[in-house]
């Protein structure tokens, strides 16, 4: 049973009210508190998966944050509160955890993220889970992708065990700027790789079209591939290997140019490419100057991992 199998499987039939306006199946639940449009989301690293022992203690609390960060991103929100549950191990040093809290106090800080609470309990491995609140004017969903919609990414994919896992910036200020500029009609945040979040945008009527040209690969994921060529290529990493954290869009073509040039002109150092197009044949083709072939690789998968 993969990931996606499992949460199916376990979400299916929950309780819920007129207050739920979106539920699993999204990047954060969205829900209508009050008259006010909110955001919540849940999110949780362990060592051992998302970071190792000897991980900077400041980086592993500031990525604890900075992944449920990226979520609310991904829906065009501001995040506002958030509660942290600490699993430590048996005998952990104190001042290794304080230095955990350093690093997610500061990037919080950073964001203007309230920490207004949590829990502390023992695990056999280091685990922060992070409860995330924000706001959202109109939040932007995975499912609104239409057949002909141009498909952006930022930033560059692949590599990012090397570093970027630990340092990523949430692209909060540009999902804003894009649902308040344009009409966005679907997003996620790319966290299990490419050729598995992409997914997500689809249905069963719609699929993509990748021109694998246009994606664009990091230096970490092609300096990897050229020290070891036996070892995945730099495009298998960046379409599966996960933890890039940019965001994935649709959009319609009449507004491609337009999101380009204003992209530039907001974002100078982050870029953004047009990788594809949403077609109206299911799965995903990927496409380069000679061929097309079916894409039937997949990023992360959590349950596969273990």
């Amino acid at each position: 049973m993969t990931e996606i199998e499992l949460i199916t499987k376990l979400t299916a039939d929950l309780p819920t009210d007129e207050s739920v306006l979106t539920g699993t199946g999204d990047d954060c639940a969205v829900l209508n508190l009050g008259g006010q449009t909110l955001l919540f989301k849940t999110d949780a690293i362990v060592e051992d998966i998302h970071f190792e022992r000897d991980t900077p203690p400041e980086q592993i609390g500031r990525k604890a944050l900075a992944r449920a960060l990226s979520d609310i991103a991904a829906m065009a929100g501001t995040p506002t509160h958030a509660l942290v549950t600490l699993g430590r191990c048996e005998n952990h040093d104190p001042e290794h955890l304080v230095k955990i809290y350093d690093g997610l106090k500061s990037h919080a800080a950073e964001h203007a993220v309230n920490i207004v609470g949590g829990e502390v309990t023992t695990l056999p491995k280091l685990t922060l889970s992070i409860s995330l609140l924000g706001t959202v004017g109109k939040p932007v969903l995975r499912s609104g992708s239409q057949t002909g919609d141009a498909l952006f990414v930022s930033g560059e994919l692949g590599g990012s065990l090397a570093e970027h896992h630990l340092t990523f910036e949430p692209r909060l200020a540009e999902a804003r700027w894009l649902a308040q500029t344009f009409n966005i009609h679907a997003m996620i945040d790319l966290s299990d790789g490419l050729a598995t979040d992409l997914r997500h945008l689809l249905s069963e009527n719609i699929g993509a079209e990748l021109r694998s040209p246009a994606i664009p690969i990091s230096c970490a994921a092609k300096l990897a591939a050229k020290e070891n060529p036996s070892s995945k290529t730099a495009l298998l990493a960046a379409l599966t290997d996960g933890e890039d954290y940019e965001l994935l869009f649709t959009v319609s073509p009449k507004d491609a140019v337009a999101v380009l040039d204003g992209w530039k002109a907001q974002f100078p150092d982050t870029p953004l490419h047009c990788i594809g197009k949403i077609t109206n044949t299911r799965g995903i083709t990927l496409r380069d100057e000679k061929s097309a072939r079916t894409l039937t690789l997949h990023g992360y998968d959590h349950l596969e991992q273990s």
